[in-house]
């Protein structure tokens, strides 16, 4: 049986996978460790595939293969979509998620499967994710850098309870790194998701990674932050640039509708709802009021403001494509009503 499978998610990725092959070829104390490595390309259009096979034919230490390295090509995009066949591909009891531009630390295989074992009630975890920048992100960066996947928690503790005395987190680590027990993915989290995540390079309504783990521990698993599993997340020039970092935010603002109802029964969602909806316009009234002379130039603000911007307009984004959905399935369903001949 498999321990471990490191799965990557990578899209026209031929220019970062090496970065993360080339750190998971040198993996160190796996001794007694059963591990693979799976690649599902999510319909890329570059040369990935090229790049794996190169790796396959040369897949090898002092003439033994590392460990097994797989390539499965899923045509229909999306980040759950990709997620979701990696799951159905990997053989491991744990999972380890990879996008193409996480480079690992040389014990981050047995590092996370270490601290697997050694809690059992983890149904997943993540850790610190370092951002290795090819130019200097902006001033006060800190405020938007988990929306990137730049966290750096140094303490290891339980998100959805008190340890030590500490209030339970209302945070959650994101895909990026993150562990996940195999079987507990498949019992927990739906075949399809309501959030896809990134589609090819579309950002809208992102926060598919935070409801699969809202699945599980509302199941009554634990979700943990283990603060000696370190990675660098490669953050190229342009994932600065102020128009990316604000279609990322508005991304992060349009999921926030189907992450918050999660937790409710039906007959309390159009109660809350509403809630949430009058906080964040007073938020979004007051952040503005507070920063509008310095939007600009400030990019960060501006993503602050973008990410309350389009979470007063989530719930309506998604109310509208719901009701999209629904006129859509209805017209299929009458043109497959069959036609009664007019009589005389």
């Amino acid at each position: 049986m498999t321990d471990f499978t490191v799965s990557i998610r990578t899209y026209n990725g031929e220019q970062r996978l090496p970065a993360v092959l080339d750190q998971l070829r040198s993996q160190a104390n796996l001794q007694g460790i059963d591990w693979e490595i799976v690649i599902v390309d999510n319909n890329s259009s570059d040369r990935t595939a090229e790049v794996v096979q190169q790796y396959q034919a040369n897949w090898q230490v002092d003439g033994k293969e590392i460990c097994p390295l797989r390539y499965c090509f899923e045509g229909r995009q999306g980040a759950a979509i990709a997620r979701r066949r990696l799951i159905e591909e990997a053989q491991g009891t744990f999972i380890g998620f990879l996008d193409d531009d996480n480079v690992p630390d040389l014990h981050w295989v047995a590092t996370a499967y270490a601290f697997g074992l050694a809690h059992p009630q983890a149904g997943a975890f993540g850790g610190q994710i370092h951002g290795d920048f090819e130019v200097p992100p902006p001033r006060d960066f800190g405020k938007i850098a988990p929306y990137l996947a730049v966290i750096e928690r140094k303490q290891t503790f339980c998100y959805n309870r008190d340890v030590d005395g500490t209030p339970a987190r209302k945070v959650l680590p994101p895909g990026a790194g993150l562990v996940v027990r195999r079987q507990v993915w498949l019992d927990c989290v739906p075949e399809e998701q309501k959030l896809q995540g990134p589609i090819g390079n579309s950002l809208t309504a992102k926060g598919e990674d935070m409801e699969a783990l809202l699945y599980i521990s509302q199941a009554g698993w634990e979700i943990w932050n283990h603060a000696e599993l370190h990675m660098m997340h490669q953050m190229p020039k342009w994932r600065f640039e102020r128009e990316y970092l604000l279609r990322l935010c508005q991304g992060v603002g349009l999921g926030k509708y189907p992450l918050r109802m999660l937790g409710y029964m039906s007959w309390q969602k159009p109660f809350v709802v509403w809630f949430y909806w009058l906080n964040d316009g007073q938020k979004l009234i007051r952040l503005y009021l507070k920063t509008y002379a310095q939007l600009k130039t400030d990019v960060v603000a501006a993503c602050e403001l973008q990410v309350l911007k389009y979470s007063v307009v989530s719930p309506f984004y998604h109310w509208r494509g719901m009701l999209l959905e629904k006129v859509a399935k209805g017209g299929r369903g009458r043109s497959q009503q069959p036609q009664l001949k007019q009589t005389i």
